[in-house]
């Protein structure tokens, strides 16, 4: 068996992490806590379900005057989310 040139491990995981599949995931599962940063305490404690499903960010909020507010600032906040992941993960928005 042939050996390779050794790399150091915090390398590798540089390589791992940035790829896109796997920096798609991390972004995904990161989604509840720039929900929370972008839209602030008091929303947040109204939210009950942050969702992601194929580039659809469903957000389920208990407050219908608060559910009100954030559909007619959707696209503000897809716009958001996406400059805080670094990516243009979330293409829409749907409040409930």
């Amino acid at each position: 068996m042939k050996r390779t040139k050794a790399q150091p491990i915090g390398e590798l995981l540089d390589k791992l992490f940035k790829s896109p599949d796997i920096a798609a995931k991390i972004a995904e599962g990161s989604l509840p806590h720039v929900w929370r940063e972008i839209v602030g305490e008091v929303v947040a404690a109204e939210t009950r379900q942050v969702r992601f499903v194929r580039g659809t960010l469903y957000v389920h909020i208990s407050s219908s005057v608060m559910r009100s507010e954030l559909m007619m600032q959707r696209e503000a906040l897809v716009r958001s989310i996406n400059n805080r992941l670094g990516s243009q993960l979330v293409q829409n928005l749907v409040v409930q």
